[in-house]
């Protein structure tokens, strides 16, 4: 594998932001201006057909790099952003379209699932090099506590199974938004990190019940439910613990100062 190369570096507000690729893999770092020892890694997922800088989650790094001192990072999904599509890809989305032009919400719920699980099979090695390539950067090292910080949709598609894969991150927050396939609720009963889970009461598509079922497939005994009315793509937050990765650190005593 090739090593990480950054290739572009802007500062503003506080923030310096690095664009990198590895293996064709393109991402992004947000770290604080001023360097802190050990400061708290925390990986941020993307919704399905978006990418890793869409507003919203941009808005949430530049938030936990001001309010936390974190240092945060996002990727592209496989055949998102600027990545190259594969034959598969283009057929999903192809097929995808097709079920919610004809409504058909059963062939939408097994066409997304299928394409869900094969994006996380294909998304959680890449997350992992990443990991890896990352921890051999001076100012993240081996010791910096790693959380994952959610995305709705497909960023829990891949982040449930990643967590459930990757030892090394101590606690995750999720989001509903998506059909939720076997595989995934097979991963969430491997996990026992604390998690908090946001749930928007209101998608077009996606039984609720399904969302509350993975929910209950968490192993973890610390768990917390938020629900609020509203769809993925558009609801108000009400009541976000936003303070909880930077409480999770905490306890193990790592938290940035």
């Amino acid at each position: 594998m090739q090593p990480l190369r950054f290739t572009s570096k802007t500062s503003s507000d506080g923030v310096v932001e690095q664009e990198f690729v590895l293996d064709g893999i393109t991402g992004v770092l947000w770290s604080p201006e001023r360097h802190t020892d050990r400061a708290s890694l925390v990986l941020m997922g993307h919704g399905g057909g978006l990418h890793k800088k869409t507003p919203g989650l941009v808005a949430r790094a530049h938030e936990s790099v001001t309010s936390w001192g974190f240092t945060v990072v996002a990727i592209d999904a496989p055949g998102h952003g600027g990545r190259e599509r594969t034959a598969e890809d283009e057929q999903a989305r192809a097929e995808i379209r097709q079920a919610v032009t004809a409504g058909d919400t059963d062939r939408f719920a097994s066409v997304s699932m299928r394409y869900m699980d094969s994006l996380a099979e294909r998304g959680v090695p890449e997350w992992q090099a990443v990991l890896d390539a990352l921890q051999d950067v001076p100012e993240i090292g081996t010791d910096a506590p790693i959380g994952y910080g959610g995305g709705m949709s497909l960023g829990s598609a891949i982040g449930v199974p990643l967590v459930a894969a990757e030892p090394r991150i101590t606690a995750a927050v999720f989001g509903g938004g998506f059909f939720v396939s076997e595989a995934v609720l097979d991963a969430a009963r491997r996990i026992t990190v604390p998690i908090q889970f946001l749930l928007p009461l209101d998608e077009e598509y996606v039984d609720r019940r399904s969302v509350l079922a993975l929910f209950d497939a968490f192993a973890s005994e610390d768990k917390t439910l938020l629900a609020n009315p509203g769809t993925h793509r558009a609801m108000r937050w009400v009541g976000v613990d936003k303070e909880f990765l930077a409480r999770q650190f905490s306890r193990i005593g790592t938290a940035p100062v």
